[in-house]
């Protein structure tokens, strides 16, 4: 594939995570400036989540029809005003209302994949999306840590920072973003934003079905974290919006090195499937013992740990739903599949902030655990590429 493209789409998924990330550590201190308890915290955090589990399998379905380019365009454009609106912010329904669009406009990132799936090759295609990972975590790393300083000017100051950023993101892909797909999909007649049966289309091969589970609950377990690794520190350390901003720069640093570096060369050698359940793994191990420890290096350690398996999980499970999607439907199973995992950052938050306002702050990370076995399980009966593709072949046509 040609270069230009794909690194423009790294760039815009780089601009965007900044954004996104510049938010991530002061969102639960900004909702209680306005008085919000754990658990409003966790619906706030989730409320972004939701509107993305309703909306972008319709965005992900329309960019099948129209092209990647305009719906990349829009979700960019849609950060913009509702960074901006966060910004602003002078009351909790006003947070609930920016959070709320930046989900609904939020099909950035699923879309940035089915770009990426268009244009790579079989071979190359969990390379790219390590690459796509990359980007992620390069914004992931660099968000936080500004947010976390620009904390303490106001807590509305990352967002116009935020805002500004999405619209230059916005410029870039304008001018400089061509369109991937060669050809729009035929078999997408009609688009709706709410359409059961396109859920039911993506999942009707047993690969898919089990990739978006393995998906679903690996984020309700993770997504824990948006809430609950924030107060948990709190507690324990004393740590406010700037300390946090730091640990989850440290996060995104670790997903660099693995994802930027790594992934193509451990795939080539051990293959999707053993990545992802390894990643899953790894999760496991780190949640089950951070509500253990009580002093900095450990938290260190197990934060890496952490890290390094979601950054083991996240490009292993995109680059499989693509090859075990067919063509031209990229955009459909990625959408279907954010759906789903947007479903699950619903979920995860709320669970976070109710479990520690209702029992005690270990307990977002024990029952993540235990989500996490059940992702495991799922993860080991996921069938091989060439064992799917010689199922596919036996079906009657």
């Amino acid at each position: 594939m040609k270069r230009t493209p794909v690194y423009i789409v790294l760039l815009t998924v780089f601009i965007d995570l900044v954004g996104f990330g510049i938010i991530i550590p002061l969102l639960p201190f900004y909702a209680e400036h306005f008085g919000a308890t754990p658990t409003v915290i966790g619906l706030l955090t989730a409320s972004y989540s939701f509107m993305q589990f309703l909306f972008v399998p319709f965005w992900g379905r329309f960019s099948d029809k129209i092209g990647r380019r305009p719906i990349i365009l829009m979700s960019v454009f849609g950060s913009f005003i509702s960074y901006f609106i966060f910004g602003l912010a002078g009351s909790l329904t006003v947070l609930f209302i920016s959070r709320m669009l930046a989900g609904f406009m939020g099909a950035n990132i699923s879309t940035a994949n089915a770009y990426i799936a268009d244009s790579t090759s079989f071979e190359e295609r969990a390379k790219y999306m390590g690459l796509i990972g990359a980007a992620f975590g390069v914004g992931f790393m660099l968000g936080p840590f500004i947010g976390g300083v620009m904390s303490k000017i106001s807590y509305g100051a990352p967002g116009f920072l935020a805002s500004g950023l999405s619209l230059v993101n916005f410029i870039f892909a304008y001018f400089l973003l061509p369109e991937s797909m060669k050809e729009k999909s035929h078999q997408v007649r009609r688009v709706s934003f709410f359409n059961i049966s396109v859920i039911r289309e993506a999942l009707r091969k047993p690969a898919i079905a089990y990739l978006v589970m393995v998906y679903f609950f690996y984020t309700v377990a993770f997504s824990n974290l948006y809430v609950a690794f924030p107060l948990f520190t709190g507690e324990v350390f004393n740590y406010g919006a700037e300390a946090n901003g730091y640990l989850f720069a440290f996060i995104g640093l670790i997903g660099i090195v693995i994802q930027g570096g790594a992934t193509g060369r451990l795939v080539k050698k051990f293959g999707e499937k053993r990545l992802m359940i390894a990643g899953v793994a790894l999760l496991l191990i780190g949640l089950t013992f951070v509500p253990l420890i009580e002093t900095l290096s450990p938290l260190i350690v197990l934060i890496a740990i952490l890290a390094a398996g979601s950054a083991l999980v996240t490009p292993s499970l995109t680059s499989l739903l693509t090859k075990h999607s067919e063509e031209g439907q990229h955009g459909s199973v990625l959408g279907v599949s954010s759906s789903f995992t947007s479903l699950a950052r619903v979920l995860g938050p709320f669970w976070g902030g109710f479990m520690i306002g209702t029992v005690g702050i270990a307990w977002p990370f024990y029952t993540g655990s235990i989500i996490l076995l059940a992702a495991l399980v799922l993860a080991f009966r996921v069938p091989s590429i060439k064992t799917q593709v010689a199922s596919d072949n036996l079906e009657p046509n």
